[in-house]
């Protein structure tokens, strides 16, 4: 089952994707709730195969009268990893780990498919990260690696966007990691019972104005999702709707001669095999623009 979230006319919605690519989809507040994907994977899958019946018989909504919003805007944590591809860790200058290195996003930082993920005005250096995400459905501490993937209900593509001079100025990279519109997230959530075990074995490739700039395959993670799980859960509780960022493959921006950097008017693709297309145009942020929060 695919799962997409958009906003309509009608206001937030979901849709589920036929195999022929065609969307149905209905208004949230129709299924249960003003987020209904995190409420359907915190109810559990029956909760999500009963959504998924119904939404086949909802009306076609047509693509380019939505705009496409990350599968769960509000993950109640957003895990991510840090050189988890021997090549990457060898381009970034570091010794592939043997211990996971993870930092977290924050939700304000997430941007669904064909939005634009922004390049600040304090920086030029916004370089692309093309991931597998695996979303909790069951949550669990301490929990074993051979029963890890009970605990994985699906699966979506992520851009790690990243502000690299901001993410070196510290030895944490919490915010060049985490600028405003430079997480994104989509375009759908497709359920594990249609992805190999474990996501193993998917070819992922980021495409920047169409030159493929990173070809892998999720066989090469250093650290695999059952992996991740079970050692996450040693330290971190994992609940329904956290999600984990798994890492990027060799070919980033940065470790290029000459650097290669994401730039206005450009177009990122990240696509995983048998998951889904995720593209993104890149747009400047509107500079010495306030932004008021709240009332």
């Amino acid at each position: 089952m695919r799962l997409a979230a958009y906003h309509s006319t009608f206001g937030r919605g979901l849709a589920l994707q036929s195999p022929d690519g065609e969307f149905r989809g209905l208004p949230e507040a129709q299924l249960g709730g003003a987020a209904a994907l995190e409420t359907l994977i915190a109810a559990g899958k029956d909760a999500l195969t009963a959504a998924g019946k119904r939404l086949a018989q909802a009306p076609a909504i047509d693509p380019a009268a939505v705009t496409w919003l990350p599968p769960l805007s509000r993950p109640g944590k957003i895990i991510c990893v840090g050189l988890n591809y021997v090549d990457h860790s060898l381009e970034s200058g570091f010794t592939p780990p043997s211990y996971p290195t993870i930092f977290a996003r924050f939700t304000s930082s997430l941007i669904g498919h064909d939005e634009p993920i922004l390049r600040p005005a304090v920086s030029v250096q916004l370089d692309y990260e093309g991931e597998m995400v695996a979303v909790i459905g069951k949550g669990g501490r301490h929990i074993a690696k051979a029963r890890a993937l009970e605990h994985v209900i699906g699966y979506s593509v992520f851009n790690d966007a990243s502000i690299r001079d901001f993410q070196i100025k510290s030895p944490q990279w919490t915010v060049g990691k985490n600028f405003d519109a430079t997480g994104a997230f989509g375009p759908a959530f497709v359920t594990a019972d249609e992805v190999p075990a474990g996501g193993k074995g998917l070819k992922i490739q980021t495409r920047l104005n169409g030159q493929v700039v990173q070809n892998a395959s999720t066989d090469d993670m250093i650290f695999d999702i059952a992996t991740l799980i079970s050692i996450l859960s040693e330290a971190i509780t994992l609940e329904p709707g956290d999600i984990i960022v798994s890492g990027t493959p060799s070919g980033v921006g940065m470790a290029r001669k000459p650097q290669l950097f994401m730039k206005h008017g450009d177009v990122c693709e990240v696509e995983l095999e048998g998951i889904g297309l995720l593209r993104n145009p890149i747009e400047d942020d509107a500079a010495g623009v306030a932004i008021a929060v709240g009332n």
